[in-house]
Formats: structure tokens, sequence, C-alpha cells
């Protein structure tokens, strides 16, 4: 690859927007300036135009191996790219699951012939692979995923005194699924006796309640405390979880964090009679207030990151009754116009975006030259129009599934342009079929 240089673009970076050019050489960003002069470079006019680093997704579900009817790692990580997301860490519910580390290598190994982002994955923590954990190096991957209630794939460590351990054993990220099986099973058990498997689907929220989600993490944060762990709390769907966090020192400080995912701060528990199961999550979309109280956890710091979950499930599958319809959604391809949805609706700034979606996700994993729009770094570039609006269709819905919970929604700004490493991998819905994605590496 030879030299591109970007101009008159409004660069959104570190709390600032700065229009000026940008150059980047390979797989690295060269120089940012006001202007900009080179004579043997491609020139792409941004004019009007805004430049993000590429989107990090600290949580997917792609579903390879042993589940690729649903989607698999070059699907789903082309849908990223068309998203803006250039970098994901997917989880190890997969079939066998990812709780060896010869299990975690033949993931990469899947991934360096054909991610289409930049990759790496969680180490599953499970009942019995404590000694497994200990083995793991600390930069072999992106960190540790805990089920303390179970999901899809059912990794549920319910052991406490396993879970101790496990907490006092890595020196890794460890990535916590936080609701109290307990509290879900005998909720579930009193609807499941008055409506069978058929249970209405506004009830999900009240089944998977808040109150299983302050216990679950509650406890964790608590443990974390006790051990002196590095403890990031998955998809936060509660208000009253938010009294759990902090926002009084800076990121790199913080031993405990908190993410909150795009469909919780979108839909609350009055879409459920029009999205049904097709906004199935665990934890489930909750209230206006839980939403509400999301967004200003956000806003003031108290969460960290914003991600997406992203987790497909067949139209078949979703098309059931409450008992059998999956819990999950894809989201990768719409989280960014969601969120820039948002920015004109006057609820978050283009900076916060670009700090929660990507600043922080490579500092809370440490993350080696990504993340940022910094000479030297990993050209990792999204390209948006914000006044472009298009409409989520059947027709240019990425995924394997075909579907998205955004369908029918009109979105007023676009993505343009998504560079990985420096290349153009997607333009104007257009994919490059070259593969230019890397094995995330990390600083610890």
């Amino acid at each position: 690859m030879g030299k591109t240089l970007l101009k008159n673009v409004k660069m959104v970076n570190e709390n600032a927007i700065m229009e000026g050019d940008l150059l980047l050489e390979g797989q690295f960003i060269l120089k940012i300036s006001g202007d900009i002069s080179e004579p043997n470079a491609k020139v792409i006019d941004l004019k009007g135009k805004y430049l993000f680093p590429g989107i990090i997704d600290d949580q997917v579900h792609f579903r390879e191996p042993g589940l690729t009817h649903k989607g698999n790692i070059a699907t789903e990580s082309r849908a990223a790219i068309a998203g803006g997301i250039t970098s994901f860490m997917e989880q190890p519910n997969t079939n066998p699951q990812t709780t060896t580390i010869e299990e975690l290598e033949k993931k990469f190994a899947i991934a360096a012939n054909s991610a289409y982002a930049n990759y790496s994955f969680l180490f599953g923590g499970t009942n019995d692979n404590l000694e497994e954990l200990k083995r793991l190096d600390k930069n072999a991957c992106s960190g540790v995923k805990l089920f303390l209630g179970s999901s899809t794939g059912n990794m549920l460590v319910d052991n406490e005194l396993v879970l101790e351990k496990i907490f006092r054993n890595t020196e890794m990220v460890i990535s916590a699924h936080c609701e109290d099986e307990g509290t879900i099973r005998a909720n579930l058990a009193r609807y499941k006796e008055e409506y069978g498997d058929d249970i209405p689907m506004k009830y999900h929220p009240v089944i998977r309640s808040a109150e299983a989600c302050y216990l679950s993490s509650s406890k964790a944060i608590k443990l974390a405390k006790e051990t002196g762990a590095r403890l990031h709390v998955f998809h936060l769907s509660t208000g009253i979880e938010i009294s759990l966090f902090r926002n009084d020192i800076p990121l790199e400080q913080k031993k405990i964090t908190a993410e909150v995912c795009i469909h919780h701060l979108w839909f609350n528990d009055k879409d459920y009679d029009k999205k049904g199961s097709f906004i199935k999550w665990n934890p489930a979309v909750k209230t206006e207030g839980d939403r509400t109280q999301l967004w200003e956890a956000l806003l003031d710091d108290r969460i960290d990151v914003i991600a997406t979950d992203h987790a497909p499930h067949t139209m078949e599958e979703k098309d059931n009754v409450y008992a059998n319809a999956p819990s999950g959604g894809p989201l990768v391809q719409h989280a960014l116009p969601a969120m820039l949805e948002n920015y004109h609706r006057g609820i978050i700034s283009l900076e916060k975006m670009v700090e929660k979606m990507c600043h922080n996700p490579a500092k809370l994993f440490q993350l080696k030259k990504r993340g940022f729009l910094r000479e030297g770094y990993f050209a990792d570039l999204v390209v948006v129009d914000l006044h472009d609006p298009w409409k989520v269709k059947k027709e240019n819905i990425v995924y394997k599934c075909g579907w998205s919970p955004f369908e029918g929604e009109t979105f007023s700004s676009k993505i343009t342009h998504t560079f990985v490493n420096g290349h153009l991998a997607y333009e104007q819905g257009n994919f490059s079929e070259l593969k230019n994605a890397q094995r995330l590496t990390f600083d610890r």
C-alpha cells in the first residue's frame, strides 16, 4: 500500500474536532495537520465529512465455530466494517466453547483467514478450567469472560469457591455477564405456571429483572474489591446498578468499569409489543426510567464503554414462543448510525461518542496503537456523512441472519468509508475482498 491523503475532513479525537488533513502510509497514520501536500498520495477529498478512529467493539458473538448457520467470523466482521467497527472482541460461548488454550488458538487461526476487521477473543471461565486459565498468557487475548447468569450457550459459573479463585488468579480484565440465576429461575417458574411456554414477551424484563442484575453485579463487584481483580461489567441494563460505579478517577485508575450496549440505550419495555422477540436480549431491555439513568451514567462517566453484544439468530429461531425464542440480536452494522442519531437528537456529542466507542475500549483493554487518531497509530478510520439519510431494509442488511431490530428505521447519518490498517475496506456500500485485518495486540 502506498500513501493516501484524506483532505478537508473534520477529525473527532481526544475531546476535540479539528478540520484538516490526515496522511496514511501502509498500515499507519503518517501525519495529521491542518494542510498536508503529498504529490505521491492518492487524495480523497472529504469536505463536510467527519473522521473517527475505528470503532472498537468489546463484546460480539460471531457464532464460529459450531453455530455458523447464524453467522460466522467472515460474515459478521464484514457487517462490522459496514458499521465502522474496525476491531472486535468475540465471546467464548461457541461450540466448542473457548475454554481451553487450544480452542482459543483455533479461533485465532479461523480469524486470520476470514476476518475483515481486527480481532481478539475472550477466554471463557468455567467451574472446572481454573488450571487452564492460570496457563493463559496475559497478552494472549483480550481477557476472561464469566457468565454469572446463564445465557446463550449456558456457561454459568456458579461455584463460589472457583469464582473467587478465578478472581485471584488472573491479571487480565474479567468481563462479566451479571444476572442472578436463582432469581431468574424463580421468576420464570411463576410465569410458566400461568402461561406455559407462550409467556407474553413484555414480561421478559420482569423475569430477568432489575433485581436479578443488581444482586449479581453487586456481588461480583464486592468480590473484585476483596481480591483486587480487574472487573469489567458487561451490558448494564438497569438504573439501580449505576450506584455501584464511580466517576471521580480517570479510567486508567479504575479497577471496576462498566459497559452499556446500543439496545439498552435505544429501546425500552414499551417496544416489546411491537418488536417482540426481536428485542429479546439477556439482560433484558427494561424501562424508560432505566434507559434514562443509563444515559445519565454514560454521559457523566460512571459507564465507560459503549458496545453492541452483537448476537445473531435466524429469523426461524426468533419466530418462536417466549420459552423457545433465543435471546440476542444483530447490531454491529447499525450501532454507530444509531448512536449518531442520538447525536442529532442532542443527547450525546461526537467527542463523547468517540471517547466511549474508540478511546476507552483501547485504554481499558490496553490495546497497542489503536483507538485514537495519532501519528504512528494503526490507520483504523471511519468516515461519516452526518447528513445522508437512509432507511434500514432487507436489501441493505449485511448480517448473515438477514434481519435487524432497526428494520424500518431511517438514520440521518451514513458511514461512507472504513479503513482497516490503512486499507480501504469499505466505501459507499462496496466491500474490498482483500482482508487486511490483524490480531489485536496488548501492552500489559
